[in-house]
């Protein structure tokens, strides 16, 4: 069952509810966080928090618990909900307010907590691969907000999803204003060249996933070579190997693109050997 918690309380879901004068709502001001947990423990607790705190200050808005407080919140929403394993969303809005832009009308953030189940993908896709395209949709330009800030306005990546689900697939590649590539709607992206690792660095205006330093690390103990390097579209075609990583997809093979076959059109060997890696570390912190 799932479990939420509403400004530090423990209330059921059909009580969870927040105004519609909430900025988070009216304006999609807020910040938030999207973690897993495994045996009941959360996984890189810390870092998400710290990811949400530097979003917050980013955007001038002052969380109101300390980061010790809200990590015990979130430990006691996993734990009420029952579940083993599951998804937690944390977020972090700037809170009732008037009708108008203006975040001073909002004297109190708001802070939700979420413990639920979450499959985002089909367990056949895990296996044989995915499918995805490349999307028209570019990412939001750098210098109008930083990529860094997960903010609660997701219209740029939701609407290169819905040109994936008119293309018949789950996601979608996004290219930078300079039309390199970036980063997927939800997913960071790897690819494997001549067994070379190589992933998109911060400057093609990508959100450092947790998942996804977890993986370069991963990647580094296995003495997997390694570059964040820019990406076009030419490298996503040439690869012999590519997945996504995320919090909710973890590890997935990408096994065609735009209708071209990655490789051998199956998952290779550095996705396998890293998923398992992954899979094992996860398990180890439970």
């Amino acid at each position: 069952m799932s479990a939420i918690f509403l400004n530090g309380e423990l209330v059921p879901r059909e009580r969870a509810v927040v105004s519609v004068y909430d900025h988070g709502l009216l304006y999609g001001d807020g910040v938030f966080e999207g973690l897993r947990f495994y045996g009941g423990k959360v996984f890189k607790l810390r870092e998400h928090l710290d990811r949400l705190e530097e979003s917050a200050r980013h955007i001038h808005l002052v969380i109101p618990s300390t980061m010790d407080a809200l990590a015990r919140d979130v430990e006691a929403c996993v734990k009420a909900c029952g579940m083993a394993d599951g998804y937690v969303r944390l977020v972090v809005t700037r809170g009732v307010g008037n009708l108008g832009l203006d975040p001073r009308s909002c004297p109190r953030p708001q802070v939700i907590i979420i413990a639920d189940a979450i499959s985002l993908y089909p367990a056949e896709m895990y296996e044989k691969g995915m499918e995805i395209v490349t999307a028209s949709t570019i990412r939001n330009h750098p210098n109008a907000l930083s990529p860094r800030v997960k903010s609660l306005n997701y219209l740029n990546n939701i609407m290169a999803k819905l040109e994936a689900a008119r293309a018949g697939v789950p996601e979608a590649i996004m290219l930078n204003h300079v039309g390199e590539v970036a980063e997927c709607t939800a997913d960071n992206i790897f690819v494997v060249e001549r067994g070379r690792l190589r992933t998109p660095p911060r400057s093609a205006g990508i959100l450092a996933g947790i998942t996804r330093a977890t993986v370069i690390d991963l990647a580094r103990q296995a003495s997997v070579p390694f570059a964040e390097e820019t990406l076009t579209r030419h490298d996503i075609f040439a690869a012999s190997e590519m997945f996504l990583t995320g919090t909710g997809a973890e590890i997935i093979p990408v096994t065609k693109v735009d209708g071209r076959p990655i490789g051998d059109g199956s998952p290779g060997p550095v996705t396998r050997l890293l998923r398992g890696k992954y899979h094992e570390l996860v398990r180890s912190v439970a």
